[in-house]
């Protein structure tokens, strides 16, 4: 398991140093949401996953397959988070699976 932090996409770096302000007010939204979960840590970034693959933002796959991953995540665990919105979704859940892999298999 690697010990570096989850890179975050260009398009969010962007976000956070050109709109500072808005950043932070997101961030402090982010941060807020997250201590008012009940779920834990590795549960939480494998359900935020099948969200990301359900709606198709693929930007964001790479940074939270890693916090899963610190968080303890199995492959076998992303791909079924990555599948789980198969039924409701559809098939388009399966394009962000090969980024979701490249992610875990990155060390």
């Amino acid at each position: 398991m690697s010990n570096q932090p989850p890179q975050i996409s260009n398009a969010f770096q962007t976000f956070l140093t050109q709109a500072p302000q808005h950043a932070q007010a997101w961030m402090q939204a982010v941060s807020g949401l997250d201590q008012a979960s009940a779920l834990d840590k590795k549960t939480e970034e494998l359900a935020y996953l099948a969200v990301l693959a359900a709606l198709r933002l693929e930007s964001g796959v790479p940074f939270h397959v890693q916090s899963a991953k610190q968080a303890g995540a199995s492959r076998e665990e992303i791909i079924s988070a990555i599948l789980v919105g198969l039924p409701a979704a559809g098939n388009a859940v399966t394009q962000v699976l090969p980024t979701a892999l490249a992610a875990y298999d990155a060390e």
